[in-house]
């Protein structure tokens, strides 16, 4: 499974950038964007998805 950012809600503050552990975070287009095909949710690292607690914006980050 993987996670996305909601380019609509996204402010680009950048506070999920460095917590990514699989850096699957990166600037795009003025926002953020999670890169799918290595984003794995933190998974076997963490209980929960980093980038989802460092993001302060309400379903900005939802699953892919």
């Amino acid at each position: 499974m993987a996670l996305q950012i909601v380019k609509d809600v996204c402010t680009a503050c950048g506070d999920c950038e460095p917590v990514c552990p699989t850096d699957s975070i990166a600037p795009w287009k003025g926002v953020y964007k999670i890169d799918t095909a290595t984003c794995n949710e933190c998974e076997g690292e963490f209980d929960a998805p980093q980038c989802l607690d460092a993001c302060m914006e309400d379903d900005c980050i939802v699953p892919a």
